[in-house]
């Protein structure tokens, strides 16, 4: 972008912050009159209305029609959750610095790489370039958002994409369960149908985390002594400073979110191929209220329970496949076998004393976990998991971030000739539940891939990639 184009999609997100700031008065004035505030998106278009046109710049009634639309969005959910008796639920009374702003189907044009964003009446027209093609067809998009994030611009582009079309025989089965276990080591734990079993790896994610953490106290460390007094006016090296903080925060998230998704498209891939119609979630986010100490507090944290669970619940459905919530309390510590509560063990492996059943602690939980019913409470089946001796497949998500390279279950030929291919390339079969563990794996430095600037539905900025559907299409 041009200094110039950058400094009027920055003054787009200034004037929607006015917007949102006017609100926030507006309100204020009616709450010490005792009036009722103003929260409905009508209500809120006719103040726009008569506040005139001109009022915020170049932004046009659009872009400041779906700034109210997030307001309105923001308040309504807040009322829904104190309604409900959460009264941690906060109303949107805080300002904001830069606002994001969506433009409908209709409104702007899309010519190849190059992207007209709709301005007020009188001002000129705002071509912006992009870094990257669209990931959708141009008849597919219906919404693009200008937002910023760590400092950068992004174009968030919302796209209609068909549903999946299998062939005859070949589509999911709603007869066919499978469980999924959410977890840190491993975000994704599936016990399918016929005994296979998914593992999804997560420590990369996890390394990446501490590595970061580690890099922000050490880089604190090294400029709390240039850091300002207060009232003290910051030099031009401190400015400098947070500006980069920014950068490095927004990268860390766009490498997370990517892995997220790698993650989630791993088991929806994994449950097509098992023709799998219905997955069951154990949903541990009663976990978060749970005082742990600090440590603990910042794993669970960085977690992202909601994330994973949101990502997930997109791509399977444009899979057509259905994604059920479920109490997960006490899966990890049931047999699947005697269903006898037995002491969770610290390792991955759970062994019962009773009927002497070994297996994945994961992959016990999941099997659980897909007999639970939605909305009933932790209680487990009256008949036994029958499990027949199966294979176990293995999988690592991350394989973008720095360090995380190829292991030594890829096969010979792949790392002889380079080739990037999923980890690893064939499932290893195993007794009942057991693993077979690689025996050291060995980690090679690959280069990190180049960001990109566009994102798609549902991802977040500068991380899409490319999932092929059996249609020929493709989705971020």
């Amino acid at each position: 972008m041009t200094p110039g184009q950058r400094r009027r999609c920055f003054g787009l997100l200034w004037s929607a912050d006015d917007v949102w700031a006017c609100v926030l008065e507006v309100n204020g004035w009616r709450r010490r009159r005792g009036d009722v505030p103003l929260a409905g998106y009508q209500e809120l278009c006719r103040e726009l209305t008569a506040s005139g046109p001109g009022t915020f710049g170049e932004l046009d009634t659009t872009g400041a029609r779906s700034v109210l639309r997030r307001f309105s969005e923001a308040w309504f959910a807040a009322a829904k959750r104190r309604k409900s008796g959460d009264d941690a639920a906060r109303f949107p009374r805080r300002r904001r610095g830069l606002v994001p702003v969506r433009w409908y189907h209709g409104t702007f044009t899309v010519d190849g790489r190059q992207v007209r964003i709709p301005s007020a009446r009188g001002a000129a027209p705002l071509w912006v370039r992009l870094a990257r093609d669209l990931p959708y067809p141009v008849e597919q998009v219906r919404s693009i958002t200008l937002l910023c994030e760590g400092g950068r611009l992004f174009l968030d582009v919302t796209a209609e994409v068909p549903v999946t079309v299998y062939p005859p025989g070949q589509e999911p089965d709603p007869g066919r369960v499978a469980g999924v276990d959410l977890g840190i080591i491993h975000p994704y734990a599936v016990a399918g149908p016929d005994g296979a079993g998914l593992l999804v790896s997560g420590r990369a994610i996890r390394a990446e985390q501490r590595m970061h953490l580690a890099d922000t106290k050490a880089r604190h460390r090294a400029v709390a002594r240039r850091a300002p007094k207060p009232g003290e006016r910051g030099s031009r090296r401190w400015r400098q400073y947070p500006r980069r903080v920014r950068l490095v925060e927004g990268r860390h998230r766009r490498r997370v979110r990517q892995a997220q998704h790698e993650a989630a498209r791993t088991v929806v891939s994994w449950a097509r191929q098992q023709r799998v119609g219905v997955l069951h979630v154990g949903d541990p986010r009663g976990v978060l209220d749970i005082p742990a100490g600090r440590r603990h507090n910042l794993r669970l944290r960085q977690w992202q329970i909601g994330r994973l669970i949101q990502v997930l619940v997109d791509k399977a459905a444009l899979a057509r496949i259905t994604v059920r919530l479920v109490d997960e309390r006490g899966t990890s510590s049931t047999c699947p076998d005697c269903h006898r509560r037995i002491p969770k063990p610290r390792d991955r492996t759970l062994t019962c004393p009773h009927c002497r059943f070994s297996g994945h602690r994961d992959l016990v939980a999941a099997a659980n976990i897909a007999t639970r019913t939605p909305g009933g409470g932790p209680t487990t089946p009256t008949t036994a998991v029958t499990v027949p001796p199966g294979v176990v497949t293995r999988r690592r998500a991350g394989r973008h971030l720095p360090g995380a390279g190829r292991s030594r279950r890829d096969s010979p030929a792949a790392r002889t000739r380079g080739a990037r291919i999923s980890w690893p390339a064939v499932a290893h079969p195993t007794t009942r539940w057991g693993v077979a563990r690689p025996s050291g794996a060995r980690i090679h430095n690959t280069p990190p891939e180049h960001p990109v600037h566009v994102s798609g539905n549902r991802t977040s900025a500068a991380e899409c990639s490319a999932e092929t559907t059996p249609e020929g299409g493709s989705r971020s």
